[in-house]
């Protein structure tokens, strides 16, 4: 039996990716905080000591991914930790995110760092969020603080994760706080954000030479329902590029492309170093004047598709090599950011994995310039809106103890991860049904 492998470029990153709120616990000093309280999560659940890292097993979770050989791993800072009020430092979480940075480069993991994932703290919901332009200043002293703690250790920067979901989930589906359902405020909250990003993207530049900075944006392969309908062609064409295209085009050209009133912002041109791309799955769209998703567009997945638990995922690995395409417009660095499945049970995860890391090859296979894979997430956490009802971890956590279980996938990733290649035998071990698709000729 010939023994194929897909093998990646030395230096390759392989990481998981987590994020402050959801793995920290005890934080009561934002935004989703109270949401919580208003019940506005599945089954009013919350996210209450979530996986503990604040009370220190962050450095259990990271010897978990360093043993498992990966080499990389994303991370957030929680602003309402660092700057409980404004023009108030709290040193002690200072120095536990600069322990948490030290830590990962102590155990090999090149650290990335995201500036804003979706919190804010109390005080600026109280200022009027993201739709106050006031707020961007306090986004800048904060930039400017963490980037000044971090950098000894630190060189890859997000700015905002996934900007696209925060405005539309926050502002015009209201699903997350502050729970507005208003096309205006959305506009207005996207140019904001873009504005905070290019003046982090600057200050960062100031002060660290060697840094790296960029967006991370959820992209969501988008193909028309009927190909043959010209009216789902165009509505899958408009969806896409407000969704998938506004933020990344902006920080190419400098010009936010709102409908009917594009706006320039003053130094915004050329403020991405690498793009980072979050992609999950693939929907159809229909053009639909009675659709609840969003203007003229009803959204599914394509009938016969394998879902995850609670059908929010659709296994569509062709989709990532479709979002990586489409990142090569942008003649930067790329970056898989987030990519994975919920699925508490292990059954469809391998599978996933091991096609959609294909997938990745592929693109290297092309030259595009494909830097790293994260994978999301390490431990199951809590899902935002979703709270606990989805497990994405590659290791099961129980609540209750704070036990870390691993799940098959968890070896299958790291033997990836250590061999730096997706073998036959790797495919052949874990997931098997995947085998006739990945090494046909074998």
């Amino acid at each position: 039996m010939v023994k194929a492998s897909y093998k990646f470029p030395r230096g390759f990153l392989w990481g998981t990716a987590t994020s402050s709120y959801q793995v920290e616990g005890q934080n009561e000093n934002n935004d989703w905080f109270h949401w919580e309280q208003k019940g506005q999560i599945h089954n009013n659940e919350i996210c209450g000591e979530a996986c503990d890292w604040w009370g220190g097993r962050w450095k259990q979770d990271l010897d978990l991914a360093a043993e498992a050989g990966q080499n990389a791993h994303r991370f957030s800072i929680e602003w309402s930790r660092v700057q409980p009020e404004p023009g108030e430092w709290n040193q002690d979480a200072l120095d536990q995110y600069r322990a948490m940075a030290k830590g990962m480069v102590d155990r090999g993991l090149t650290p990335l760092v995201t500036l804003h994932h979706f919190t804010n703290p109390a005080w600026i919901t109280e200022l009027g969020g993201w739709e106050n332009p006031e707020i961007i200043p306090y986004f800048e002293h904060y930039v400017k603080k963490i980037n000044q703690l971090l950098k000894d250790y630190v060189t890859l920067w997000c700015t905002i994760n996934e900007p696209n979901v925060y405005a539309v989930m926050a502002y015009l589906q209201g699903v997350f706080p502050p729970g507005k359902k208003d096309l205006k405020s959305t506009f207005q909250v996207i140019t904001n954000l873009f504005r905070a990003h290019v003046s982090a993207y600057h200050l960062i530049h100031q002060q660290q030479y060697e840094a790296r900075v960029g967006l991370v944006i959820h992209y969501r392969d988008m193909i028309p329902a009927r190909r043959w309908f010209p009216p789902d062609r165009l509505v899958t064409k408009i969806s896409s590029r407000l969704f998938n295209d506004i933020f990344p085009q902006a920080a190419q050209s400098g010009t936010l492309r709102l409908p009917f009133r594009p706006i320039t912002i003053q130094g915004g041109k050329g403020t991405q170093d690498f793009l980072g791309i979050n992609y999950y799955t693939q929907e159809m769209i229909a053009a639909s004047l009675k659709s609840a998703d969003q203007p003229l567009a009803k959204r599914s997945f394509e009938p016969g598709s394998l879902l995850s638990e609670t059908g929010f995922i659709a296994h569509k690995p062709q989709g990532l090599l479709n979002a990586l395409e489409w990142g090569t417009q942008f003649k930067l660095p790329l970056m898989v950011t987030e990519n994975g499945i919920e699925d508490s049970l292990d059954a469809l995860r391998p599978r996933y994995l091991v096609e959609h890391i294909h997938q990745v090859w592929k693109a290297i296979n092309h030259n595009w310039p494909i830097k790293g894979y994260f994978h999301w997430t390490l431990v199951d956490n809590f899902e935002w809106e979703r709270g606990w009802s989805q497990r994405f971890g590659l290791w099961n956590l129980e609540r209750g103890t704070q036990e870390r279980q691993p799940r098959p996938s968890a070896d299958l990733y790291a033997r990836i991860c250590q061999e730096n290649a997706l073998s036959r035998d790797i495919a052949a071990k874990y997931a098997p049904r995947s085998l006739e698709k990945l090494f046909p000729d074998n």
